[in-house]
């Protein structure tokens, strides 16, 4: 039994990881109906910027600033967020928004996507380098023992901060006037501006919702695996989009509960079996799941009137 409460615990720490990404994910999905196959290597370049501004605030970049960890830590969490929303921002400006507007096919736009994302995978290589970067330690690691579990500090904030974002993002969406505008653009978004609702404003929130929640993914993976390179969004990225489709893309809740899932059953695969069959059973019975629900825990099949 402790060892599934230690093995628990390891899941819920992943599973923040892969739900912070796949509600990026299904926020864009929802809205746009594209799929955002950038936004991986956006979570990268996440945890690329909160190494820099890390650096930069606890006087290791050009020695400017020498704050404490914890006033460091505030700051980059924020800043990060910021930053990473701008990327996505960007990318929503420079690359898709033209194929929007000129009423591209949306197969250009998925094909756009994936370019967008070896282009953030490459730039770093080229402007950066190939060697592994460490971001610099801003707290202490405190582990807590009960029996023979450990958790650390890290790891519980981890999973609190996965949890309240969902919340936060659930609240934005069902309770607020921007997350109605953002339900309308899903259900029509040809009849918005017809009701005086800007629909590039609505887009560019949700890219800042998405790329923000990347970004805060990127910090947290980078406090608890310090070790970064230009590579590491492609496999979590893929996964957290896989997630995102069991649990429904297109649905919060399916989004997040479709994280979890998906890191529950890779650590308990990797406890009782060779940790080479860890991918193969997860996919495996992910794809038994849709082969039952093709469209996802959560999700509801669509009808186009014509």
């Amino acid at each position: 039994m402790e060892i599934f409460i230690q093995n628990l615990f390891n899941a819920l720490q992943w599973g923040s990881f892969y739900a912070l990404i796949a509600l990026g994910y299904t926020l864009v999905y929802g809205v746009l109906l594209l799929i955002n196959f950038a936004h991986g290597d956006i979570f990268m370049v996440g945890a690329y910027i909160a190494f820099f501004v890390s650096s930069l605030l606890l006087g290791d970049l050009l020695g400017v600033f020498n704050l404490p960890g914890w006033a460091a830590l505030a700051l980059t969490v924020p800043l990060t967020m910021l930053l990473t929303a701008g990327v996505g921002v960007t990318l929503e400006r420079i690359a898709y928004r033209p194929l929007r507007r000129k009423g591209a096919h949306r197969l250009y736009v998925v094909i756009t996507a994936l370019m967008c994302g070896l282009i953030l995978e490459n730039g770093n290589l080229a402007l950066l380098g190939a060697s592994r970067r460490k971001l610099p330690d801003m707290v202490d690691k405190v582990v807590y023992t009960f029996g023979s579990v450990s958790v650390t500090n890290l790891k519980v904030w981890v999973i609190v901060a996965a949890f309240l974002v969902f919340f936060l993002l659930q609240f934005i969406v069902t309770r607020t006037r921007i997350g109605m505008a953002m339900r309308a653009v899903a259900w029509d978004k040809f009849a918005l501006p017809l009701m005086g609702i800007p629909l590039d404003s609505i887009i560019v929130f949700t890219f800042v919702l998405g790329s923000g929640f990347a970004g805060l993914a990127g910090l947290l993976f980078a406090m608890s695996y310090p070790i970064l390179d230009p590579y590491m969004g492609a496999m979590v990225g893929w996964k957290a989009f896989i997630a995102a489709v069991v649990g429904g893309i297109g649905d919060i809740r399916g989004a997040f509960i479709g994280g979890f899932l998906l890191a529950f059953i890779e650590i308990m695969v990797a406890a009782f079996l060779p940790s080479t069959f860890r991918d193969l059973f997860a996919f495996t019975i992910l794809l038994m799941i849709l082969w039952q629900r093709p469209t996802g825990l959560f999700g509801v099949a669509k009808t186009t009137k014509i």
